[in-house]
């Protein structure tokens, strides 16, 4: 990890060299374990795109059934997930992070046991109250030990879970369903289900232990460490005016709801993609659960690349739009791209890779926008505000495209739809106010 500086030294200040200490104890401290949880949360939620492989056939489930169920995760996210950060930030992430991992472990296992639309929809809708409130909850969390002017490199390495699900997460998802298919008379998708569910129990025990709620509870950071980290999270929410934000004006602000239209247009991305994505290189040609699962990762290495490196320069140039809008643009011309080379597995991959790079680098970037005025309280609800309403693009997303692929019997006019929303969002960003963000 790079040395870093407090804000106005320079690097021979021995302050500001304890404080760079201090946050490199807590970045390996926190930020490889989050990441770990993440791992695990991302690829329960989104492996169901994988089991549909095998899992439509089996079970007769058309397209919009699939798509709706996919989607109704986050009707249930939605409805939990301001509830479930107000109560984190009363009863602390040790113990609240630990519960919502557990409890959507046993739901992610209870998937193996479906056999209509009907039960695969209730579940979904389950694990998306179980799950409600993780990653609102990490972000939240986050902001307890990083300040704003450090905090978009650290959310998109937080992020960089997403990718990483994929990269390893489709492969093994292949792997699982072609190696166990027919064991112990289950199919290859109910193996998968059950053995992927597994480390999220075990990280949520795992989790009561390692995880302290603040800077203040931390055993393995020094008094002095304390007393210095603690200072710079006090002028962050002094910079950002967190005094003066009530939990009935952060429902009242207009800037939160504006987060909401940015925020729906880049999950609307993230999720066709990555619901999607088995199936669209399946479309091209491609055959077997594994070398689908290979070939579906290479858009995931890309993008982890890119949102790092887009993460430490918004953070070091202090502007946060035009790296937002650069990538979303870039995610829209992927998506529109793909749509014209549909047949061709080598094209197609390389502009799902575009698309890839572009939207999963927008989610980590925009969370310094809404950070960077909201603190406390306020930032609890607000991110969660945030968030849970973005997070309906999860349940539009998947079900739009799963409906406009049954209707025309192809993905191109839903590769489009998602390719405008991307736009959308980019115009969204550039008429954000610079005063207001670049912190």
């Amino acid at each position: 990890m790079a040395v870093e500086t407090a804000a106005g030294s320079t690097p021979q200040d021995p302050e500001a060299r304890a404080t760079a200490r201090a946050y490199a104890k807590v970045f390996w401290r926190l930020v490889p374990f989050l990441m770990l949880c993440y791992v695990i949360a991302y690829l329960d939620r989104v492996n169901v795109g994988f089991a549909k492989l095998q899992m439509s056939q089996d079970l007769g489930f058309s397209e919009a059934v699939f798509g709706l169920g996919a989607g109704v995760f986050f009707l249930g996210y939605f409805l939990f997930e301001v509830p479930s950060n107000l109560l984190m930030h009363r009863i602390g992430a040790r113990i609240w992070i630990a519960r919502i991992m557990i409890t959507w472990g046993l739901l992610s296992a209870m998937f193996m046991f479906v056999e209509t639309p009907t039960g695969f929809y209730v579940l979904r809708f389950l694990l998306g109250l179980a799950e409600a409130g993780f990653y609102p909850g990490v972000i939240l969390y986050l902001t307890y030990w990083y300040p704003a002017q450090r905090r978009a490199k650290i959310i998109a390495l937080f992020m960089s879970a997403i990718p990483v699900a994929g990269i390893f997460g489709n492969p093994l998802s292949g792997w699982i369903m072609e190696a166990f298919h027919g064991a112990h008379g289950l199919q290859g998708w109910q193996w998968m289900f059950l053995i992927e569910a597994l480390p999220a129990i075990l990280i949520g025990i795992v989790t009561v232990m390692y995880l302290d709620n603040g800077i203040d509870r931390a055993k393995w950071l020094s008094d002095e460490e304390k007393r210095l980290l603690t200072r710079e999270i006090e002028a962050d929410q002094k910079q950002a005016g967190a005094q003066r934000h009530s939990l009935r004006e952060v429902f009242a602000d207009k800037r939160v709801w504006w987060m909401c239209l940015i925020y729906f247009t880049f999950v609307a991305g993230q999720y066709g993609l990555t619901f999607w994505m088995p199936t669209l290189v399946k479309s091209t040609g491609v055959s077997g659960a594994f070398k689908i699962g290979l070939l579906s990762a290479i858009p995931f290495l890309c993008a982890i690349v890119v949102m790092n490196l887009l993460g430490h320069s918004a953070d070091r140039r202090r502007e946060r739009r035009w790296h937002l809008i650069v990538p979303a643009l870039a995610g829209a011309i992927g998506f529109a791209a793909t749509a014209s080379f549909a047949d061709n597995t080598a094209m197609s991959l390389l502009f799902l890779s575009l698309a890839a790079a572009g939207v999963l680098t927008c989610a980590p970037l925009f969370w310094s926008l809404p950070t960077a005025f909201l603190s406390g309280t306020a930032a609890a609800a607000g991110i969660a505000i945030v968030n849970s309403v973005g997070n309906l693009a999860g349940f539009v997303s998947p079900y739009m495209v799963g409906y406009l692929k049954d209707l025309t019997q192809s993905t191109q006019s839903g590769m489009y739809v998602l390719a405008a929303l991307l736009v959308l969002g980019a115009v969204a960003v550039w008429l954000t106010p610079a005063r207001m963000v670049n912190r």
